[in-house]
């Protein structure tokens, strides 16, 4: 992997603000007509309906995409209590109880702390989760029945930011896969209640947050060139390694390399700081430069 510097083209992450209505393929849509390349794909998609941070990779960095995947979420959404709906928030027709509970505070404090570590969630119906080689949303818009097998997710933070029945605000920190429409719906379930997600915004993704991003309305080729971050911010989380000039030709060639470290996947980083390549532990226990990720030769 090299950076803008060491490949025709930009390459390089960049963090976007993505307003309601906007789908996350636009995104990536807008950022492509800018700079002029085809080499762009998003690390995340965020709901049409859903505002915030998305992360965008350009040339080269494309390749890192599956590493920002699984990067910890920070979520801010607001949810109407004693109502429902199939898409589990307002995209779909709306039913309201007739005689809601309306829980105390002190009882959603309670509940919530049900919701707090490693959980089982069953998926929303109106998700892009695959049954039978086809989108759960497909199917549910046709009045399919669904049985999502529940999965584990993790949340590490959920707390309560506001509350005047029948709007519930809660911030939330959990793993990848989460999805926050469910946690309305089952924190409403376990209340003896129904919600629906009003608005839902990403605020961070890892260690890049939203007041870094830059506004779709602001993205020109100039505004995309300076806010463009290296290869390198995608894969922070990772251990890294700085290879010698030989080391680093030897593991350019395929040779397998002894890095001196277990870890399974390691960043290699070159002399002059820049992202070469992601190195995968072989089975002999040393490591060896994975294809297609430098941009070098």
């Amino acid at each position: 992997m090299a950076t803008s510097g060491g490949a025709a083209g930009p390459n390089g992450v960049l963090l976007i603000h993505k307003p309601t209505g906007v789908t996350s393929r636009k995104v990536v849509d807008v950022v492509a007509k800018a700079i002029g390349t085809k080499a762009v794909g998003h690390a995340g998609t965020l709901d049409p309906l859903a505002t915030g941070i998305v992360i965008v990779c350009v040339g080269h960095a494309t390749r890192l995409v599956d590493f920002l995947h699984g990067l910890p979420k920070t979520y801010a959404a607001t949810f109407l209590l004693g109502q429902s709906s199939p898409s589990d928030d307002l995209e779909t027709e709306v039913s309201r109880e007739a005689d809601p509970l309306r829980p105390r505070h002190e009882e959603i404090e309670m509940a919530a702390a049900f919701f707090r570590g490693e959980i089982l969630q069953r998926p929303c119906d109106y998700s892009a989760v695959h049954i039978g080689g086809k989108r759960a949303y497909r199917l549910a818009r046709k009045g399919r029945e669904l049985a999502l097998a529940p999965k584990r997710v993790r949340i590490d933070r959920l707390a309560i930011t506001a509350y005047d029945w029948p709007r519930l605000g809660l911030d939330i920190d959990c793993s990848s896969g989460t999805f926050i429409r469910a946690v309305g719906r089952d924190l409403a379930a376990a209340l003896g209640t129904t919600a629906v997600m009003e608005s839902l915004a990403r605020t961070a993704v890892g260690p890049f947050s939203q007041e870094e991003a830059l506004s779709m309305a602001a993205i020109t080729p100039e505004t995309v060139r300076s806010a463009l971050l290296p290869p390198t911010a995608a894969v922070g989380h990772l251990p890294a390694v700085t290879l010698a000039d030989d080391l680093l030709e030897r593991a350019i060639h395929g040779a397998i390399i002894d890095i001196g470290m277990s870890d399974c996947v390691v960043a290699a980083i070159d002399g002059a700081g820049d992202l070469v390549g992601i190195l995968a532990r072989h089975d002999s226990g040393r490591h060896r430069l994975r294809p297609n990720f430098c941009g070098r030769g």
